[in-house]
């Protein structure tokens, strides 16, 4: 240890001159911390003493001081020390970095030497945080330092040079190479001890942490500060890139502030993945969207921090997005290999890649939403989505999991076409299909409208979807079947504002050329079912006159003769849906009308026949009956129309 303190230029300033020099001490910097607050857990807010609600994020990404009101004295007393405040870090880089380390070994011998006697609890804790804000408070030291005071390195081969500005002009190389061995020093969140990572799981409701917990969201704030730290020096040099070169010199590799930058971020985010991914063999199908990625909302905080810094970066200094990362590191997961040269730590074997995949993307997209300002529209990640999907199979478990999270994408992100005719050329092959889940029971399975008004009620239902926070979208998994969740993905779509009808004129002409003559003769109830409520959103959304006409002349090629009369009963019900719509939007409705009528006058001239067999006047009944039904329906409800339009 002595020999990291040889290279120390001065000593630290004498506590003598503390007066003299009007040393004030910094107020708390910002740190993760699962400290109980009342509705945090509830409401998933963020720490009011984190990153992001103290407004360090915000700082950082519009170029501003890093603790504007911290650091404004001549000196600053950091590890017990006072130090002068413009010249610590160059005169006594490896004294500092040196203390900072030997306070993280204290820590983490105060972690395997800790135990569980409740006598101790009170001491341990302030011991262990009085360690933890002594090291946070340095490493904001060192951000401050930097945007204040660091000055671009400039050429010293002009003539001798004072010893001070030779050691800061040494400084960014040395930072990194200190920074560096910091990272070697904490190591990898997922090589962490067991006893500290179950920190991540237990809820802390007092105020009292064991020094598991402290050193636990130490590394947390370290992972997050190394990475601040090599930005803030990035931007300060004006994008120069800085050699570690006492590192190159001793091993031959290359280390640069960049290099360093994009392994933590790798490192970081396998870890963060990996965390998830233990998360997400508890997850049930039916939690999809309600089970977040995150074990605490530190974690939440840390994916939040990583998604606005890489995203920041990709648009103002062209390097790789927050969703480029990703991708690449699911995909690993996704072929179970790794993708380079290197392993980059992720856990290979899971149980189930592509559910994982799906969930993992969904709730990235959500807390991407987050803002430091409140919410804002993230960048999508629809290409490697699509992927996805188009290599997609499963069964009706998988497939609902899935719609369920292109819903939400497009909830998010807005409506993708491709999106949309994938998932309708997996739908129009499997019209006939039930969609259910048998382990969910009756409360996953379809019903027969058995009213033109309530199969208009269902399709309007998933005209208007609910937003992604909302119980009732959670609840999408249990309450529908997948197919009533394409519609809402379909409705989205074609609802979108100021697209001035291209939306509709995209799919249009895919929709209608899976049906035909053999198509519908091919329809089962339950396909019938699921056609009528297709044209029905489709009615609603789009060009409900042009929608209206199409699914007539459809449905006029189902045989008169050999149509069973159940689905004679539905087809009535439908096209008296239809003309319920019509008259919602104050159409003439006398086309559609006429064209029932003479379905129904056929149906009731053989049913009145003597002829006609006593089994074929039983059968005919179900829809004769369906259709005085309807009719009724209309008139009352055409009459509750008239009334409140008079009102």
């Amino acid at each position: 240890m002595e020999g990291e303190f040889s290279q120390s230029l001065t000593p630290p300033v004498s506590p003598s001159a503390l007066d003299h020099y009007g040393e004030s001490a910094p107020s708390r910097p910002p740190c993760f911390t699962c400290a109980y607050e009342p509705g945090r857990e509830e409401t998933g807010r963020l720490s009011s003493n984190g990153y992001i609600s103290r407004g360090a994020l915000k700082r950082l990404l519009l170029k501003l001081d890093p603790a504007p009101v911290d650091f404004e004295g001549d000196t600053v007393d950091i590890f017990d020390f006072p130090w002068v405040t413009e010249t610590a870090l160059v005169e006594s880089t490896k004294l500092l970095f040196g203390l900072f380390r030997q306070k993280v070994l204290k820590l983490e011998t105060l972690v395997q030497s800790s135990s569980h006697d409740f006598g101790q609890a009170s001491s341990l804790h302030y011991e262990a945080e009085e360690l933890r804000q002594q090291c946070v408070l340095f490493l904001s030291y060192i951000k401050v330092f930097i945007y204040r005071f660091l000055e671009p390195s400039q050429s010293l081969d002009e003539g001798p040079v004072h010893p001070f500005k030779d050691a800061e002009a040494q400084l960014p190389s040395v930072l990194v190479e200190e920074l560096f061995s910091i990272t070697q020093l904490i190591g990898r969140i997922k090589n962490l001890p067991a006893n500290v990572q179950s920190a991540l799981t237990i809820q802390h409701q007092g105020k009292l942490f064991p020094p598991s917990w402290q050193l636990l969201h130490l590394h947390l704030d370290i992972h997050w500060s190394v990475l601040e730290i090599l930005h803030l020096l990035e931007q300060r040099m004006m994008g120069q890139v800085v050699y570690a070169h006492q590192f190159v010199n001793l091993t031959g590799e290359t280390l640069t502030n960049i290099s360093l930058f994009e392994d933590q971020v790798n490192n970081l985010l396998c870890d963060l993945i990996g965390l998830a991914m233990n998360k997400y063999n508890k997850v049930r199908p039916t939690e999809i969207l309600n089970s977040h990625h995150y074990h605490c909302l530190c974690t939440k905080e840390l994916w939040i921090l990583l998604i606005h810094l890489l995203e920041h970066r990709s648009k103002t200094i062209h390097t790789q997005s927050f969703w480029s990362y990703v991708n690449a590191l699911l995909q690993t997961v996704l072929e179970g290999t790794p993708s380079g040269d290197r392993d980059p730590g992720l856990p290979l074997h899971c149980k189930d890649p592509d559910g994982f995949t799906w969930w993992l993307l969904t709730h990235l997209a959500q807390i991407g939403m987050h803002n430091r300002n409140g919410t804002a529209q993230q960048e999508d990640n629809w290409s490697f989505v699509m992927g996805l999907l188009k290599s997609s199979s499963a069964q009706e478990e998988q497939i609902r999991m899935i719609v369920h999270c292109c819903l939400s994408l497009s909830l998010m992100w807005g409506p993708n076409v491709s999106a949309v005719t994938t998932l309708w050329e997996y739908y129009s092959k499997n019209l006939n299909s039930s969609f259910t889940v048998p382990w969910l029971g009756v409360s996953g399975l379809g019903s027969i409208s058995r009213t033109p008004l309530c199969l208009l009620q269902q399709a309007k239902s998933c005209c208007s979807p609910a937003s992604v926070g909302s119980n009732s979208h959670a609840q999408l998994y249990c309450s529908t079947n997948s197919f009533h969740i394409f519609l809402r993905i379909l409705a989205l779509h074609l609802s979108q504002e100021h697209a001035g009808g291209a939306p509709w004129r995209q799919i249009k002409g895919r929709l209608y050329s899976k049906f035909h003559q053999r198509r519908m003769t091919e329809l089962s109830d339950t396909g019938l079912l699921h056609f009528l409520l297709l044209f029905l959103v489709l009615a609603q959304c789009a060009e409900l006159e042009d929608v209206a006409s199409r699914a007539c002349d459809l449905l006029a090629m189902l045989p008169a003769d050999s149509t069973p009369p159940a689905l004679r009963a539905l087809q009535w019900r439908g096209q008296l849906a239809l003309v319920l719509l019509y008259l919602e939007k104050g159409l003439d409705a006398g086309a559609l009308a006429e064209q029932l009528a003479t379905y129904f006058s056929q149906a009731a001239r053989e049913f009145y026949l003597k002829t006609t067999e006593p089994s074929r006047k039983l059968a005919l009944w179900a829809p004769l009956s369906s259709y005085l039904e309807g009719v009724s329906e209309v008139f009352e409800t055409t009459f509750l129309i008239c009334f409140l339009g008079r009102e």
